[in-house]
């Protein structure tokens, strides 16, 4: 299958994070990445990744914070919600430990802290946040169509 040695790569000590690239082929929800990391599949569900290849949800959610921490020199301030580092957390709508695999990629946060200041919230933390600010620039097709993909069930 053509899909990055991630497993190969982590076998030989190579350092390796993960993120969402956030650029117009790739989406900016942290969710579907992870899901391709455990699962192998893209979102419509083609298998890219061999099963030796897929990670563990300790192992993918462990690229997202350990590495990428790593790779922008920010291992002091990043990665574990100890005293001394960036207060940012997320609270999820299920458990990403406890779905179904298939199900990681419709998780969505409904409260976001970033540097212990709410940056997002809904549901019953919607009187918590600030309003978004405007989407920039002006012409994105988020403006158009919304955030990002979201499967219906």
């Amino acid at each position: 299958m053509d899909a990055p040695p991630i497993r190969e790569m982590l076998k030989r000590g190579i350092p390796v994070g993960a993120g969402t690239d956030g650029t117009r082929v790739a989406s900016y929800n942290p969710w579907i990445s992870l899901s391709w990391l455990v699962t192998g599949k893209t979102v419509g569900g083609t298998q890219l990744a061999s099963s030796d290849n897929r990670l563990s949800r300790e192992e993918a959610l462990k690229l997202y914070t350990v590495g990428s921490a790593w790779f922008s020199g920010e291992e002091t301030l990043k990665r574990r919600i100890v005293p001394g580092q960036y207060a940012d957390f997320a609270v999820l709508s299920a458990d990403y430990f406890a779905v179904p695999e298939e199900e990681i990629k419709r998780i969505e946060s409904v409260l976001t802290v970033v540097g212990g200041d709410v940056v997002y919230g809904v549901r019953d933390f919607a009187s918590l946040a600030s309003p978004l600010p405007p989407i920039s620039p002006a012409w994105s097709l988020v403006s158009a169509y919304g955030g990002y993909y979201k499967a219906t069930k």
